[in-house]
């Protein structure tokens, strides 16, 4: 791996650390989801419904709840890439060497 590649990693790691740090301090950080308009459908239907589970930890707002959405989907489509890139590597390379 080249040494600039690995800078860029380090920076955006930095940069996404204090981004998250940051949106999780912040308190007044509203967005309205999926998950919210379902809960609200849910108390309109059955006033009496009580959840089965709480959650551990609540996000102070809906932009960190979104923020870490994205880093799952980035990650799944990391490990994604990753498995795909290595197989088409192998086929290639078994390709160049007539291995099979």
């Amino acid at each position: 791996m080249n040494f600039k590649v690995e800078y860029l990693l380090v920076i955006a790691l930095v940069i996404f650390s204090a981004v998250f740090v940051y949106m999780t301090l912040v308190s007044d950080s509203e967005f309205g989801g999926a998950d919210g308009a379902a809960e609200e459908l849910i108390y309109t239907l059955n006033p009496d419904y009580e959840p089965i589970a709480e959650p551990l930890w609540e996000p102070p707002g809906g932009e960190t709840e979104s923020l870490l959405f994205c880093l799952q989907g980035a990650i799944g489509a990391l490990i994604i890439g990753l498995f795909f890139g290595y197989y088409y590597a192998m086929s290639k390379c078994k390709k160049q060497t007539g291995k099979t």
